[in-house]
């Protein structure tokens, strides 16, 4: 890593994740009908196929490989791979919904320090790993630093700093406790 010129890029979410599929139109029928995205209108000028979706807070597209043959084919759900993360409120409804639509999962439950987190994981139709989980369960604890509080909804942002000069206008979410590291900062804005 190069070194640094004045810290970290100024960075305010994440916007969407790209997904190459074998065909874009079993992928858009997963992405709606399992994970509950909306389709979005994508800009006409792209001269490849590709569809774009949106929820949670974020955009997924999904680009149409141009050899989709040679797309490694997974069959083994490994929690350990490339994934995305979704929250959900009922991990057992998760799991019954997956179950009626005869999607094979992998389940798995952490423990740290008396607090449970369960995770569903499971593949796209080209394997790429999905995890659903109830994550917020568990603290956010920087290495270093204040501490944070994670919010429960994804439109909530957290911002460690904000300059003065740009005061941002503040929301009320419900928040996990944070972990005393020094002294509580709320953080959810």
């Amino acid at each position: 890593m190069s070194k640094s010129t004045g810290g970290a890029l100024s960075l305010t979410s994440l916007n969407h994740i790209s997904i190459v599929c074998r065909s874009v139109e079993k992928s858009l029928d997963f992405y709606q009908n399992v994970l509950g995205f909306i389709p979005i209108r994508r800009p006409g000028s792209f001269d490849f196929d590709g569809a774009w979706l949106f929820s949670y807070g974020i955009g997924i597209h999904l680009l149409q490989s141009e050899d989709p043959e040679r797309l490694p084919r997974k069959k083994e759900i490994n929690p350990k791979d490339n994934h995305i993360s979704f929250q959900c409120e009922s991990m057992a409804a998760v799991g019954k919904k997956l179950t009626q639509m005869k999607i094979p999962y992998v389940q798995r439950r952490v423990e740290e320090g008396g607090i449970f987190v369960d995770q569903l994981f499971f593949h796209d139709p080209d394997g790429f790993m999905i995890e659903i989980c109830n994550c917020d369960n568990l603290p956010v604890v920087p290495l270093v630093g204040e501490p944070l509080r994670a919010c429960a909804r994804p439109s909530f942002r957290m911002e460690l700093q904000a300059p003065p000069q740009h005061p941002q206008p503040q929301q009320v979410g419900k928040c996990l406790p944070a972990i005393q590291v020094k002294e509580e900062v709320p953080l959810c804005i």
